[in-house]
């Protein structure tokens, strides 16, 4: 191979290598987006690092699926982490502090398991599942539409 096709196939290799970094900061881009236009609770500053801090191959499936994540102060401390099934939102208390954690550690593994079920889950900030527990019902943004795909 001529040393012009190794430095362009090199330099190809490097353009292909910033798009995917810049494919995958952009889907968490569109992350806080979308919970900016759905979550009455959203600010960048409380959405941002939790939407960071999950998995890009996590947020993929979020985006296909439908799914948003909305910051919600209205959670109890005791109960700052919920999946509101029957609309595919994943809410957390940005006000406690093991509550993001929490809702990283349920949506990886509910993505990995490609599972939503219908009802609400609820856990506590051990990420302990928490039965029979009353939240509040999660209201999207006024003309907002959370279109979540259920399969």
């Amino acid at each position: 191979m001529h040393w012009k096709s190794a430095f362009a196939l090199l330099a190809l290799s490097g353009a292909t290598l910033t798009t995917f970094a810049q494919s995958d900061r952009q889907v968490a881009e569109d992350m806080v987006t979308r919970s900016a236009n759905v979550c009455p609770g959203h600010s960048t500053e409380r959405t941002t690092p939790t939407v960071k801090a999950v998995p890009v191959g996590a947020l993929r499936v979020m985006r296909d699926r439908g799914l948003v994540m909305c910051p919600d102060r209205r959670l109890d401390a005791d109960a700052p982490a919920v999946f509101y099934g029957r609309v595919g939102v994943f809410a957390w208390n940005p006000e406690v502090a093991a509550a993001s954690a929490v809702i990283v550690q349920q949506i990886g593994a509910m993505t990995r398991k490609d599972e939503y079920p219908v009802e609400t889950l609820v856990w506590d900030a051990k990420g302990n599942p928490l039965k029979q527990r009353t939240v509040p019902a999660f209201e999207p943004r006024p003309g907002a539409a959370v279109l979540y795909k259920i399969r």
